[in-house]
Formats: C-alpha cells, sequence, structure tokens
C-alpha cells in the first residue's frame, strides 16, 4: 500500500500538518524537525501526490527557471544548486533555455499564467528581455542577475562592486596595463557587460590610470572559444597587456588557451583573472583567480522570495545583494 503523509507524520512523530510544510517548503520548519521528516519520507519511500495536493492548493508543485544558456558551466553549476534547494523544499524545476530571445521568456510567463508552472525565476541579460516582467498580469515571479526592473522582486551579484574589486586587486599585485575580455560588442548588448565594464573603469580612475580602449575586447558570446579568438586576434597586433581580467571563467579558460598557443606564459607573462568561480576554474593551469559568491545561498534566497511572492502578490519588491569575494590562485601573481 502507498504510504501517506499520515504514515510519515508517525514515522517522524510529528503532526501531518508538519509534514505538508516540509514538504511545500512555505513555513520554516526547525531544522532538526525537518530532518525527522526527510529521513522518514526516505525510509518509507513516500512521493507526495502532487495532483492533488494541487486541486487543493491550487498549485502545481513546480517552478519555471530560465536560464540564457544552460550549456555553459555556470548555469549548468547554478541549476545544480536550484534543483537541489527546489527539491529540499517539494519543488519540482522546469527549466527554459532563453538565448538571449524574449519571446522564449514570454512562453514560460505564459505557463505560469495558464497554472502550469506556479512561479518563475527569470535570468534576463538585457533590458529588452527583463520588458516582459512590466506585463501587469504576470504571474509570480523573481528576476535573477544583473538586468534590474524596479517593479520586480530580484537576487543579484553586484557587478560593478565585484568588477572594481578584482580590477583593484590585480592593480594591488602590480599590474597596470589590464585588458578586459568580455566587453559588449555588436549583436551581444549585455547589460552584465555594461556594469563589469563600469566596475573596471571605476578602480582605474582610483589608480589614476586612464582606459585604453584597445586592450577591451568585445566577444560575440561569453564562451571560450569566442574568447580565445578575439585574444589571439588582439595578440596578433598588439603585445600582450600585464594581466587580463575576463568577465567569465569560461573566457578566462579561452584567454589561458590562446596565451598557451602564442607562447605566452600564465602567471609569469601575463596574469589571468576570471569572474563566477565555476569548478572547472579551480582545475585549470594554472587554477584561475576569481570573484566567488555562494550559489547555494543564492539559489536558497531566490526561491525564499519567490514562494514569498506566491504567497502575498501585493508585498513590497525586494532586492537581494549576495556577497561576492575575490579568490586569488595562481593565475595572477604580483609583479
Amino acid at each position: 500500500m502507498r504510504p501517506t503523509v499520515k504514515d510519515v507524520a508517525a514515522t517522524a512523530r510529528v503532526s501531518p500538518k508538519t509534514v505538508s510544510n516540509v514538504i511545500n517548503g512555505i513555513v520554516f520548519v526547525r531544522p532538526d524537525t525537518r530532518d525527522r521528516v526527510e529521513r522518514a519520507i526516505a525510509e518509507l519511500g513516500y512521493v507526495p501526490n502532487l495532483s492533488a495536493r494541487g486541486l487543493r492548493n491550487g498549485r502545481t508543485g513546480v517552478i519555471g527557471l530560465a536560464m540564457p544558456d544552460l550549456s555553459t558551466p555556470y548555469s549548468a553549476e547554478m541549476s545544480h544548486h536550484f534543483v537541489e534547494v527546489a527539491h529540499e523544499q517539494g519543488w519540482g524545476i522546469q527549466f527554459a533555455e532563453t538565448l538571449r530571445e524574449p519571446a522564449r521568456a514570454s512562453t514560460l510567463l505564459a505557463r505560469a499564467r495558464q497554472r502550469l508552472v506556479d512561479g518563475v525565476i527569470l535570468n534576463p541579460t538585457t533590458l529588452e528581455e527583463s520588458a516582459i516582467a512590466l506585463d501587469p498580469t504576470r504571474p509570480p515571479l523573481v528576476m535573477i542577475g544583473e538586468v534590474q526592473q524596479r517593479a520586480v522582486d530580484q537576487i543579484w551579484v553586484d557587478s560593478v562592486a565585484a568588477a572594481h574589486d578584482m580590477t583593484a586587486h590585480l592593480l594591488g599585485l602590480g599590474h597596470r596595463r589590464i585588458g578586459i575580455v568580455g566587453c559588449a560588442g555588436d549583436g551581444f548588448n549585455s547589460e552584465t557587460a555594461r556594469l563589469r565594464l563600469a566596475g573596471y573603469h571605476r578602480a582605474l580612475a582610483e589608480a589614476g590610470i586612464a582606459p585604453d580602449r584597445r586592450i577591451e575586447l568585445a566577444c560575440a558570446t561569453w564562451t571560450p572559444g569566442d574568447a580565445a579568438a578575439a585574444v589571439t586576434a588582439f595578440l596578433a597586433e598588439c603585445d600582450p597587456p600585464d594581466a587580463f581580467f575576463c568577465f567569465t571563467d569560461s573566457m578566462a579558460i579561452g584567454t589561458l588557451s590562446a596565451l598557451w598557443a602564442a607562447g605566452i606564459r600564465v602567471p609569469d607573462d601575463v596574469s589571468v583573472a576570471g569572474f563566477d568561480d565555476i569548478a572547472d576554474g579551480q582545475f585549470a593551469t594554472p587554477p584561475l583567480t576569481t570573484v566567488s559568491f555562494d550559489k547555494r545561498y543564492f539559489a536558497e534566497q531566490t526561491l525564499a522570495r519567490l514562494v514569498a511572492r506566491m504567497s502575498d502578490a501585493s508585498a513590497p519588491v525586494t532586492r537581494v545583494t549576495v556577497p561576492h569575494a575575490i579568490v586569488s590562485r595562481a593565475s595572477a601573481i604580483r609583479r
């Protein structure tokens, strides 16, 4: 016979309501109580009946998550944490890949309006893409990333501050001619790139260094291949800078490849730094200096905000800034 909520409650020595709170993830449950309930669920092999639950509370138990490009290591790592945190709270995740196409995000919002998902987490990369969040008929929605819409809850890492701090770190190592990889360019109008460029310029200004547009390299996409191509083309015409600050770790890995192919040693000749602290960066040769933040905490804050928005559509809009830190590794050394 299929185990019930009452069976789980009896095994965990709690009320059925507490079991429901653990599964739904909306009401706070003490960690030790949550552990007992989760152990009982695993022991009994209990599977929530999401269809029945949806009939009772009008919810499907599914959240939509729209990421720009699910093929990137950054999106994969972030998605992993969203799935894990959602699972712990009794939610399922439906993925969508927007590829900077507003129509794809609109499709996910339409599913929410049709009650196929209960809420949406959207990671836009341009202001145009984020404009769909201004629709007054939008479902419960939280935006993640740097693109801002004041009418919508947002979880982000302050890219201006983080890029400033990484540039200041490289300046502190004695580098003065610091190139960047990942600027916006033709066909790539990224708000994140704009903000990180602003942080880079701010740090240079504080050090009394004028920007050199020749070492601000644009990429059509934030991939290792496009970064390697941009750096290779630059090196064919110019001497390398003291350091490259790449706007993602994936681009930093592409930059390492281009420098290696050109016979330029990292970090002996040129330092390289990235952003995002993806797992691959720790095992690059040499390991990458990077901007890091707690991805699980990011997912926890996002889901908590979305659940709160589901419960109270009229609550004040909030913006949560997730702290960042500079992680110093062997790819960037003092001159």
